[in-house]
């Protein structure tokens, strides 16, 4: 009957772990302190004359209907809707409201009866209400979008997947909770965007892979390849002298500067590559450091040089579709406005010169410059490393020593005892020869030398160098 192998508990999984736990415990104490350090100061308001409030309501009925196609707007609908609704949630929470709905490209299209929306709410202090309708009511189908996304991580990825979820809300909180409160405050933005970057390429790199070899030389990689981003994007934003201000973003900003709101302006154009190129650099990084472990393991006898020249290999597989990645990307979110510049018919000339052409061009092209420079980085980090080991490990050289006690053979009484010669990995020709020294004293017993090491299955012949990993003190 086979004896039932006992499971890992908590506090076996803790020990095994406890450099992982001891990480992401640290770096939730950074991430509150950041986030307290970040926080907006409370400002105490007083009785406001006029209160806004977005909430949920369901239509009941279409009281009237002007909307009609605009054949100009790709039949798109313009016009205005009459509705009642029910208000949801909020302090007018059952009531009914007549609201208007006003429609086209510009605003939202048109409801129906059964339809949710969200409705603006104004509360004047004479008890004048009014209400608008704000636009379709998407809460409910983005959680469902949401929630399909979470289950094929989970269902395809596995544990694996489930740890890329908990990085991915690592990464939101300190973009949403740290990054953009501190960028609000007058936090340097080339600064403190890298240290946010840096912070969550360690924490989503060690949700994922944990404190190993390989995942720290991935965290490295995507630390520097992050780094070489910003350098080469300050280099283009002075080469192309573009600070980063586009027309139709900016002009909100510069109302809450103008409010007293000490918000870095200039820095937002690399402050952005380098999130964008995040992570790209961290795939990148990953997949390098975790092929060369693998490649050690099978061929741990490749010196430094070889090692690095496999990461590179694997690495320039990588490099077209990481770059080609990251240009659509960026063309992907600036498409409505190439399609318009395209129909202006605009010279190349023309275009190239354009502050938004140009922003584009350095955006995408920096990050695909980290992405790339990550990949030797990472790769002589992880040769390193894992050679480091190699070179500097050491060998037991261990014998079986049997001590006779009494003079008479018959009374005598075998005791092993292991003596070791502790010798760097290069320095195995000492430690086989003070084997062979030991061997010839006539003290060594070949055979009480196999019969110890029976229940590690190996055994050692006289003379020979013991490889097991035998340490002073142990007992075989």
């Amino acid at each position: 009957m086979k004896k039932k192998t006992k499971q890992a508990g908590p506090a076996a999984w803790l020990r095994e772990n406890k450099w992982t736990c001891a990480v992401l415990a640290a770096a939730l104490v950074l991430l509150i302190v950041g986030r307290l350090l970040a926080a907006p100061a409370r400002v105490e308001a007083g009785q406001p004359e006029e209160r806004a409030d977005y909430e949920s309501a369901v239509v009941e009925q279409v009281l009237s209907d002007s909307t009609e196609k605009d054949p100009a707007a790709d039949n798109g609908y313009r016009g205005e809707q009459l509705l009642l609704v029910t208000v949801k949630s909020g302090d007018y929470q059952g009531q009914q409201m007549q609201v208007y709905n006003y429609v086209g490209p510009l605003y939202g299209g048109p409801l129906h009866a059964g339809d949710r929306a969200t409705i603006l709410i104004s509360s004047y202090s004479d008890g004048t209400v009014n209400a608008t309708v704000y636009e379709f009511d998407r809460l409910i189908p983005l959680a469902i979008v949401v929630a399909l996304f979470i289950a094929a991580a989970v269902i395809v990825g596995g544990r694996t997947g489930a740890k890329s979820l908990v990085a991915l809300a690592v990464t939101l909180v300190c973009l949403f909770g740290v990054l953009l409160p501190a960028l609000m405050k007058g936090a340097n933005t080339l600064l403190m965007t890298f240290i946010v970057c840096a912070y969550v390429a360690v924490v989503s790199l060690t949700i994922v892979g944990g404190v190993q070899k390989k995942s720290v030389c991935a965290m490295l990689g995507a630390v520097a390849g992050t780094a070489l981003a910003l350098l080469f994007g300050l280099l283009a934003q002075a080469l192309t002298r573009v600070d980063g201000l586009r027309i139709e973003d900016v002009e909100p900003l510069l109302q809450l500067r103008q409010t007293g709101t000490p918000i870095g302006l200039r820095g937002l154009l690399v402050g952005g590559i380098i999130i964008s190129a995040l992570g790209a650099v961290m795939d990148v990084t990953m997949g390098i450091a975790s092929s060369l472990a693998e490649v050690h393991a099978a061929n741990p006898q490749l010196s430094r040089r070889e090692l690095f020249r496999s990461g590179m290999n694997i690495g320039r597989d990588m490099v077209g579709t990481m770059t080609n990645t990251l240009i659509l990307a960026f063309l992907g979110s600036g498409f409505t406005l190439i399609l318009y510049l395209y129909s202006l018919g605009l010279s190349f000339r023309q275009l190239m010169s354009s502050a938004y052409v140009s922003m584009e061009v350095v955006s995408g092209i920096a990050s695909s410059v980290g992405v790339i420079l990550s990949i030797p980085l990472t790769a002589l980090i992880t040769a390193a490393v894992f050679t480091r080991e190699k070179q500097q490990s050491f060998v037991y050289s261990c014998v079986f020593i049997r001590m006779i006690n009494g003079r008479q053979k018959e009374k005598s009484r075998d005791i092993r005892i292991v003596f070791c010669a502790k010798g760097i990995y290069h320095g195995e020709k000492f430690a086989g020869g003070f084997w062979k020294f030991l061997a010839s004293t006539g003290i060594f017993s070949e055979h009480a030398a196999r019969r110890s090491c029976q229940d590690r299955g190996t055994c050692v012949p006289a003379g020979k160098t013991d490889r097991v990993n035998v340490y002073p003190g142990e007992k075989i």
